[in-house]
């Protein structure tokens, strides 16, 4: 998909996603919401959900797709590469990315993007896997970016 048709699904998500979270301000809710909506919407997602900081662990949320990782382990790891950046992570080959931790074996590439609460604070991740080598790319952040905003907003 060209990056001109992602950015319009992602627009078309977005207003999809803030007419759906009009019913809840529930932040779980809308998580499981937003990962279906994606994981349906968005071509090539293999593995789509939510792992969220809980006593000091990256424990799994709503998502959608095959079985995942309950608890990621410590600092190791994509995921936890977004957490202690505080920032958007894209890998184009993720056997390439150091301690990646592999759910699925099937997974070839990974964006993570950070979950802020209303004052700031980094609670979890939206991380999301492709069968595709390179499938994430600058629309993919910027996507992702805005309507993992829309979580607490």
């Amino acid at each position: 998909m060209e990056p001109g048709q992602k950015k319009a699904r992602y627009a078309r998500v977005a207003e999809q996603l803030k007419e759906l979270f009009g019913a809840t301000r529930d932040p779980e809710a809308r998580m499981a919401t937003e990962a279906a909506l994606l994981h349906a919407k968005l071509p090539g997602f293999l593995w789509t959900g939510w792992y969220l900081l809980r006593g000091g662990e990256l424990t799994v949320g709503p998502y959608q797709g095959l079985l995942a990782c309950l608890v990621l382990k410590a600092h190791a790891g994509v995921c936890w590469a977004g957490i202690e950046r505080g920032e958007t992570v894209i890998v184009p080959d993720v056997h390439a990315f150091p301690e990646h931790i592999a759910c699925d074996a099937r997974s070839r590439s990974e964006i993570v993007v950070p979950v802020r609460d209303p004052s700031g604070v980094i609670v979890g991740v939206l991380d999301v896997d492709s069968e595709e080598h390179a499938h994430f790319d600058e629309a993919d952040r910027e996507g992702l970016e805005a309507v993992v905003a829309l979580i607490f907003a």
